[in-house]
């Protein structure tokens, strides 16, 4: 019984640790994509978002990253996509 105690917690540590991993990346490039994405929303939906891009910001430098990547994800979504499509383009952006 104990084993098997160890191993579920053994194993929702690993999965507790994945956004986290990814969510340093998104710090380093969903900032500069979303900015660039929501330069062609209207005035309304761009003061939104950039202000979701700019909170998620400033809680990367708090080093925050996981609350940084949900005000990422909330400024793909006024901008009407969501994170994981901006990260997406943005990495085939850099492998061209």
């Amino acid at each position: 019984m104990r084993t098997i105690l160890l191993s579920a917690a053994a194993t929702a540590l690993v999965f507790s640790a994945v956004p986290v991993a990814a969510s340093s990346e998104v710090c380093a490039t969903a900032p500069d994509a979303l900015r660039t994405l929501a330069a062609s929303a209207d005035a309304a939906t761009q003061k939104r978002a950039l202000r979701n891009v700019a909170l998620g910001e400033a809680l990367c430098d708090a080093r925050n990253r996981l609350d940084a990547q949900k005000k990422f994800a909330s400024a793909a979504r006024i901008l009407g996509t969501d994170l994981a499509a901006v990260a997406a383009n943005q990495a085939s952006v850099a492998a061209q």
